[in-house]
């Protein structure tokens, strides 16, 4: 475990107040008894945090031996019990969200700037295998990183170094009490599947495996951060869009890495999945203006703007409001009775007299027609809002003046009514629309 210990003293500032994630098997167990031998040394302040996931027997005996450690090594210990779980399944995505959520709770509790967890060099080769076998990215293929960072603080992985086998040995070499999880053995999961029959035919082949796998993660880490530094120093991506025009020239490889920041952008804050052919779809809207594809958990991918982007979907309409003044709205100014005008479709003449008041606006609705200015017959405003390349995510917010009875006197920017005037012709009221 020397290379362990360096390891913490490397990257561990004395003072620090850090959390240790420890589920009380035999990996947390090596860990917390790691760094609770560095305590003094160090000036420590370790929080203990555990989860009890409710799902076994020994789960309570599992969280008392763990809390009885940190009450023997004076250590702070913190505990969450998760009772219920989304339509009574257990979820691992569920799970994890709901650790990490408590994890980064504790942290800022203690203020802590250091999270440890206890992955080690086997979880290192399980995940790149799993990842490889599945299908990811560079960035996936990496695994585990031995360390991260993001805006509050950084995570440790010390173990990656070291085996399982490792771990067992120095435990019973320290009488460091653990528990071993059952399921852990059963090989309908798909990771045990890798840990009881892939893992122990390569130590056959390479005892040392783990010290491969562990440096083929931290080179693809160099190219991985060699390409991130590119992107970030030419400004590919700003305020969590893809600047078409500046990465137009540049190669697919570079095009996709910038889509893939996007996504883990988006991973950091929620659960967010997606597929191969989702990836490739997302690649097709660099030649797609004003275009938008689902993905998924109600994510969708835009081109828009000069932009590519992923955002949340949101079910946002317009609420009809009585237009009697100047309104301000999400993406246009509309003025009430503006004391001039043009002959553009920013500005519409209109006669009150015509049509029945109070002026409306709201957003659109199925089936909405107009009668357009100068053209036989009436038109779709869906079919507009296509021709006038208006994006998919505005049409819903987009504002449309009606009358009393509903009538369509005006799409804003794009089309005008038969109700609207020339400037030689009868009216009494001028509204005009600019965008913001």
């Amino acid at each position: 475990m020397k290379k362990v210990i360096e390891f913490l003293k490397k990257t561990i500032d004395k003072n620090t107040s850090l959390v240790v994630a420890c589920s009380g098997g035999p990996d947390s167990m090596c860990l917390l008894d790691l760094v609770t031998k560095l305590k003094d040394e160090l000036n420590l302040n370790i929080i203990v945090a555990h989860v009890n996931h409710k799902l076994r027997s020994e789960s309570e005996e599992e969280a008392k031996m763990v809390e009885n450690y940190s009450t023997e090594n004076n250590l702070i210990f913190e505990l969450l019990e998760i009772t219920d779980y989304i339509n009574g399944n257990f979820s691992e995505e569920d799970a994890r969200k709901r650790r990490y959520k408590f994890f980064n709770e504790v942290i800022e509790k203690y203020h802590a700037t250091v999270l440890l967890t206890a992955h080690h060099g086997d979880d290192l080769i399980e995940t790149i295998l799993m990842r490889l076998t599945r299908g990811s990215n560079l960035s996936g293929y990496i695994g585990i990183k031995e360390i991260s960072q993001n805006e509050k603080y950084k995570t440790l992985r010390p173990l990656l170094s070291v085996t399982k086998d490792e771990i067992i040995n120095y435990l019973k070499e320290n009488n460091v009490p653990y528990r071993l999880d059952k399921t852990n053995q059963e090989l309908k999961h798909t990771r045990n599947r890798y840990r009881h029959v892939v893992l122990p035919f390569l130590k056959k082949e390479n005892p040392k495996v783990h010290e491969k796998y562990l440096k083929f993660s931290k080179e693809l880490i160099e190219y991985d951060n060699f390409v991130n530094t590119y992107i970030n120093d030419n400004k590919f991506i700003v305020d969590n869009s893809i600047v078409i025009n500046k990465v137009s020239g540049q190669t697919d490889f570079i095009k996709r890495k910038c889509l893939e920041l996007l996504v883990k952008d988006i991973q950091s804050k929620d659960y967010f999945d997606i597929s191969d052919e989702q990836t490739n779809n997302l690649m097709k809207l660099y030649n797609q203006s004003n275009k938008s594809i689902d993905l998924n958990n109600n994510y969708i991918g835009i081109n828009g703007y000069g932009k590519i982007f992923i955002k949340k979907k949101e079910n946002k309409v317009l609420n009809e409001i009585i237009f009697d003044k100047d309104t301000l709205l999400e993406d246009f100014i509309l003025y009430y009775n503006s004391p001039d005008g043009d002959n553009s479709n920013s500005c519409i003449y209109l006669d009150t007299s015509e049509i029945m008041m109070p002026l409306r606006i709201r957003s659109l609705l199925p089936g909405d027609k107009i009668k357009v200015k100068n053209l036989n017959g009436s038109k779709k405003i869906s079919d507009i809002f296509i021709d006038s390349k208006v994006p998919k995510d505005k049409r819903s917010t987009y504002p449309i003046l009606v009358d009393s009875q509903n009538t369509v006197l005006w799409v804003p920017n794009l089309k005008k009514s038969q109700f609207s005037k020339d400037k030689s012709q009868k009216y009494d009221i001028i509204i005009r629309c600019k965008a913001r």
